[in-house]
C-alpha cells in the first residue's frame, strides 16, 4: 500500500481533484482533509491534502508508483498545489 498527499490552496481545488480521482475508480482510498500549518494560530491558514490510497502497489520507488506520482503532481499544479514527495507506506494520520 502506498499513500500520496497532494496539498492544494483551497477546499474546492481538493474537492475538485479528489472528485476527479474517485470517478477513476482506479484508487482504494480518496479523501479530503485540512490540515493545519505548522506554527500557525489562524484558523484560515490551513492547507488542503488530498490523501490517496493505492494498496495495488507496495514499490514506492518503482516504476507504476512514480507514473501515479507525475499523473498526481501535474493535477496538484493544475491547482496551483503540489504533491507531497514523502510517499508513505505505512500510513497517514491527518490531524485531529
Amino acid at each position: 500500500m502506498i499513500e500520496y498527499l497532494m496539498v492544494l490552496p483551497d477546499r474546492e481545488a481538493a474537492e475538485d481533484v479528489a472528485d476527479q480521482l474517485v470517478d477513476d475508480g482506479q484508487f482504494t482510498s480518496v479523501r479530503v482533509v485540512s490540515e493545519s500549518l505548522a506554527g500557525e494560530d489562524d484558523a484560515e491558514d490551513v492547507d488542503w491534502v488530498v490523501h490517496v490510497v493505492v494498496d495495488t502497489l507496495d514499490d514506492p520507488d518503482g516504476a507504476p508508483a512514480r507514473v501515479i506520482g507525475a499523473r498526481f503532481a501535474a493535477l496538484a499544479e493544475e491547482h496551483d498545489g503540489w504533491l507531497d514527495d514523502d510517499r508513505s507506506v505505512e500510513g497517514y494520520q491527518p490531524d485531529p
